[in-house]
């Protein structure tokens, strides 16, 4: 365990000035307000708020960023108060601790939800300070080294909560030295099998490619030297998960990922990198399209580099990484390498920059009430993979992967993006769902009558244009259901000679809709057209003292009518109500366990959808329902799984074996080779639930020569 001495030691090494007294009593208060709690591990609490600390003196951070992660746990994990913290330690120390303290005091309707809340409260608190951020990410990795101590099913949810979230928020602030050690980690906990095996060959081959590197660091260094361009040559492997997703993306063996060996160049100024990449050129025979220019374009996250891979001497590809001293500390440390808190001076312009993606998602964020919404959003903004396109007047606009016109359009302002109605891309009409590449320049062709179009929500990529599209449905879509409830409670009442006017007039809607649980009397009815209330229900809170019986409902009555006789109650309730007709979505196949959500159809019932399904997260909320299983089913639903393994005798009759031990049974099954000597088996089988089929899954996982197994969506 790391002592209070070392880290004062470290923060004096790089900030002499430093305001040690603020750390010392944070440590005193911490290890009073802890004491007597222990970790899983049985050592005391104390030791994780110091390893967190000690992360902290790693990325050179303020002493205010070394209190706050010594004090990061007291709000949630004891009596600690906001006001105690603010007395004792001063605002911004306790307003970091707020920022960095999960909402586990707070209710919520599902785990999905609660981490959903949990990041949307600290992507705005990062956003605030993004100290916040670099503390929570020092807690993150300390949690991991230690995660060998919880059960598995916790170390399988947080390890891949690491990979989805907490790994790419590092890699989006440039702080690669966590983000691989995160990786890494999940991945040994994600993937055991994989990470044995990769890591059981980097270990046999280790001498061998320790002569290769050392060879290799000789010859750059003597042409380094000839040059006259001296220099720091480092050698290294690719970490683990770096190596198993190439494995995956290519499709090969640990013997046929060629770069598996990677060098840094390091010099003094940005003219000798680019003489230094002509000398490596000269040597070696470069791999057409594998050069990177990251100085002249630098990435969002502020990393600069020079990138190419070559054919070495021996035959293999080698990666080389040419950058300045300056460059190098940035790449390792990222954005707390320009930290800059010091004298309240605050982020530098260059700095600032890197929260370009960050300033979008808390803007897009105030429209996502929906956690799922915003979790999708949350993802498409942290695995980017950005390309990088030019404007008309030549500026260089970032955009994910798989960027579209469309994402361009809305990019540049939301107006040229809802009145998009083609695209140039160097000059030739393209349609609005290419996909753009680095280096082109686009030019939007617009009309002030066009509007977006549902169909967009299929291909856009970036968060603002899916947002503003939803946005625009859903207001259309209100506008609609507000003509339609309007018409249909006009109607109701014509029948008693009553004007629905008159009622907007007297107040009298508005008392029905709070009776009925809407803000407003437009949401009453809007929740008409909807179909989620029926004028019948309204009529009555209007006119109490009238018979209303041969009054017809909609959508849920209607739905009632048409089931004759009595029927077995179904598996989904929907708010508590029997006897509504529900399908399952068969473009995500829910099952028992799985958080749900019901779409209201025109005629077709209700349809369930699995909450994190992209159709339902491209549905109108308005015709959105809340459902909920039932308590107990004894029904079978069928699902589909995928299966990749290596191509080996005997080895689907082992993978069928586990799924009947599973007590599942095989509805379909098909198996497609590969040219790599590996397998892809589909298999659609029925279980009860989704703890069911995660028990079939991991006896699966189980199976040697298994590389992966997943389930699909339909």
């Amino acid at each position: 365990m790391i002592r209070i001495t070392d880290i004062i030691d470290r923060i004096i090494a790089y900030n002499s000035e430093a305001d040690l007294d603020l750390v010392e009593r944070a440590y005193v208060y911490s290890a009073r307000i802890h004491e007597g709690q222990v970790r899983l591990s049985g050592e005391p609490y104390l030791s994780h708020p110091l390893e967190v600390a000690g992360l902290l003196t790693e990325l050179k951070l303020d002493p205010v960023s070394v209190a706050a992660g010594l004090l990061h746990d007291t709000l949630e994990d004891t009596k600690a108060t906001m006001e105690d913290l603010t007395g004792l330690f001063g605002e911004p120390v306790s307003h970091i601790v707020e920022g960095v303290t999960k909402l586990s005091r707070l209710a919520f309707r599902s785990s999905e939800t609660r981490q959903a809340e949990s990041i949307r409260k600290m992507i705005l608190a990062m956003a605030d300070d993004i100290r916040v951020v670099l503390i929570k990410l020092c807690d993150r990795l300390h949690n991991m080294r230690t995660l060998q101590f919880q059960n598995e099913k916790k170390q399988n949810k947080i390890a891949q909560e690491t990979l989805d979230i907490y790994a790419p928020i590092a890699n989006r602030l440039g702080i690669y030295g966590i983000k691989t050690e995160l990786e890494d980690i999940a991945f040994m906990y994600l993937f055991p099998r994989p990470y044995r095996e990769i890591a059981g060959q980097v270990a046999t081959k280790k001498d061998e490619q320790q002569k290769h590197i050392d060879t290799i660091r000789e010859i750059i260094e003597t042409k380094m030297e000839e040059a006259d361009l001296p220099c720091e040559v480092q050698g290294r492997h690719k970490h683990f998960y770096g190596i198993y997703q190439k494995m995956i993306k290519q499709s090969v063996d640990f013997e046929e990922v060629y770069d598996i060996l990677g060098f840094r160049i390091i010099l003094d100024t940005i003219p000798q990198c680019y003489q230094a990449i002509g000398i490596i050129h000269s040597i070696w025979k470069p791999i057409a399209k594998r050069f990177k220019d990251f100085i002249g374009i630098p990435k969002p996250n502020m990393y600069q580099s020079l990138h190419t891979t070559v054919i070495g001497p021996f035959g293999e590809r080698v990666e080389i990484q040419i950058r300045t001293k300056e460059m190098d500390r940035v790449a390792k440390a990222g954005i707390a390498a320009h930290w800059q808190y010091k004298e309240k001076v605050g982020l530098d312009e260059k700095t600032g920059a890197v929260f370009a993606w960050l300033r979008k998602l808390v803007k897009e964020q105030k429209n996502l009430k929906d956690p799922d919404e915003f979790m999708e959003t949350v993802r498409i903004e942290l695995f980017p993979d950005e390309v990088y396109i030019f404007t008309p007047r030549g500026d260089v606009l970032t955009l994910p992967k798989g960027a579209t016109p469309v994402d361009f359009a809305y990019a540049i302002h939301t107006e040229v993006g809802c009145q998009c109605t083609g695209a140039k891309v160097d000059g030739r009409i393209v349609p609005l769902k290419y996909k753009l590449k680095t280096g082109e320049r686009v030019e939007i062709i617009t009309s002030t009558r066009h509007r977006p179009s549902k169909d967009w929500l299929s291909f856009v990529r970036t968060a603002k244009a899916r947002s503003r599209v939803r946005h625009y449905i859903n207001v259309e879509e209100r506008k609609r259901s507000l003509a339609l409830g309007r018409e249909m409670c006009e109607k109701a009442l014509r029948k008693y000679n009553l004007s629905l006017n008159k009622y907007l007039k007297s107040g009298e809607i508005e008392k029905a809709a709070h009776e009925l649980g809407y803000k407003t009397a437009d949401d009453l009815i809007a929740g008409v057209g909807y179909g989620k209330v029926t004028p019948l229900q309204v009529v009555r809170y209007l006119l109490p003292r009238f018979e209303l019986k041969d009054e017809k409902e909609t959508v849920v009555t209607r739905l009632t009518q048409r089931i004759r006789g009595k029927k077995p109650k179904s598996s989904i309730l929907v708010k508590g109500l029997d006897d509504i007709l529900v399908r399952f979505a068969k473009c995500c196949n829910p099952l028992p366990g799985d958080p749900v959500v019901g779409y209201i159809t025109r005629g077709q019932g209700i349809t369930a959808h699995r909450t994190g399904c992209p159709h339902a997260l491209s549905m109108d909320p308005e015709r959105r329902i809340e459902l909920e299983w039932a308590p107990k089913t004894e029904e079978f639903y069928p699902v589909r799984i995928h299966v990749l393994c290596d191509d080996k005798i005997g080895l689907l009759a082992s993978i069928t074996a586990a799924i009947s031990q599973g007590k599942a049974n095989i509805l379909d099954a098909k198996v497609d080779t590969r040219a790599d000597k590996r397998a892809d088996c589909y298999f659609t089988i029925s279980v009860s639930g989704a703890d069911h089929l995660e028990d079939v899954i991991k006896l699966i996982k189980k199976i040697r020569y298994v590389i992966k197994v997943g389930r699909l969506s339909a």
